[in-house]
């Protein structure tokens, strides 16, 4: 029995002292809310209380820096009025009567959280700071955002109707992170003598490539911040969090050693498609992506769910673009589903179209269609 203990024990040390991927401890987190995200897939990898409604602060500006870039404005000089500067809080100390492109406002938003910017901003962008949040409120609930409301541009907490989740931030950078030009500013360590707030980013983490911080006296502190190891893209969000800097790092090392980003289905021609009229014609447009751990590997499976063939399908031009779907399972729940297409109509498609560009292009050079 006591060789059995000893046994025992000697293999608890080691485990200890060479801990494996599979072994990795749940991060601790100060925050009283937090979630670690996936960017490409969007899976949750970690979540503390990340539903729970809580005030932002300016990680709020997030939204309005993403509204400002999908605005099509940026090179637009904004005329700044006495309403942007009069705004409390931190700034980029603007002045009445000042001109100032838009494109350096969303730089001053994003990077020194100015208040006066996200005013700013709002104005030329909503028509007014109302018309803006309006703007703001219909692109959550575009994203998906269902426990989110904004009341104000910038973050403060001048209103009980401004708030959101960890869960819904993360949304929100997740969907701002496909824009290049969000995620060349939010990752910019200094601009035109602004340094970046982000101390993540400009010196704590290597792999940061940007985030948002944020701070009120109700809120507390707020951060929102994304990383890049090699292929796998994570984004981290923490609500009222004392000890943010390490939050994230912690998150974001848990994430990096325990997953990794996987392909659970490949773009291209779908080869395992038997029906006489489909085969070899059908493919995915896109690659699904997925974050797993390696012992999740295994749990992946793939059903193709495909159209009843119709009799008319002998006309090739007779068998629809979408012919059905393909869904990705683990652990026999579904956790993707995407179109599979038909190859015949799509590429006709792109006939038909280059066709129609020749069509303009003779009827603009005086050319007839009939030689």
């Amino acid at each position: 029995m006591k060789q059995i203990l000893q046994s025992v024990m000697i293999f608890v040390l080691i485990f200890a002292i060479f801990p494996g991927k599979s072994f990795a401890a749940t991060p601790f987190v100060s925050a009283a809310s937090a979630i670690l995200m996936d960017q490409d897939s969007g899976r949750i990898l970690f979540e503390k209380n990340a539903n729970d409604v809580r005030k932002i602060a300016s990680i709020t500006k997030i939204m309005t820096a993403i509204l400002a870039i999908e605005s099509g404005k940026l090179k637009d000089e904004v005329k700044i009025s006495e309403t942007a500067v009069r705004t409390e809080g931190s700034s980029i100390y603007l002045k009445p009567g000042d001109h100032i492109n838009l494109k350096d406002l969303v730089y001053g938003l994003m990077l020194r959280s100015g208040n006066d910017a996200a005013n700013a901003i709002a104005e030329h962008v909503g028509g007014s700071i109302e018309g803006f949040v309006f703007l703001m409120n219909q692109k959550a609930k575009e994203i998906g955002m269902v426990n989110s409301h904004f009341a104000n541009p910038s973050g403060l907490d001048n209103s009980e109707n401004h708030f959101s989740t960890a869960y819904d931030m993360a949304l929100l950078t997740r969907y701002a992170m496909q824009n290049k030009i969000y995620r060349e500013i939010s990752g910019t360590k200094s601009y035109k003598g602004w340094g970046n707030k982000n101390r993540l980013l400009t010196e704590k983490y290597k792999y940061c490539t940007g985030g948002k911080t944020g701070f009120t006296k109700r809120a507390k502190r707020t951060l929102v911040t994304t990383a890049t190891k090699d292929h796998q893209n994570l984004i981290a969000v923490t609500l009222n969090g004392p000890d943010d800097w390490n939050d994230h790092i912690s998150m974001f090392e848990y994430g990096f050693k325990n997953y990794d980003t996987t392909i659970v289905l490949d773009k291209g021609m779908i080869k395992a498609i038997k029906n006489k009229y489909l085969k070899d014609h059908v493919f995915i447009e896109n690659q699904v992506l997925y974050s797993l751990t390696k012992n999740e590997l295994g749990s992946i499976e793939v059903e193709y769910k495909l159209l009843k063939a119709q009799k008319d399908w002998k006309d090739k031009g007779n068998i629809p673009e979408i012919v059905g779907k393909a869904v990705v399972y683990m652990n026999k729940e579904p956790i993707r589903t995407v179109p599979i297409f038909y190859k015949y109509v799509y590429e006709e498609k792109k006939k038909e179209w280059f066709g129609f560009f020749i069509q303009l292009l003779t009827i603009h050079m005086g050319v007839k269609t009939d030689g």
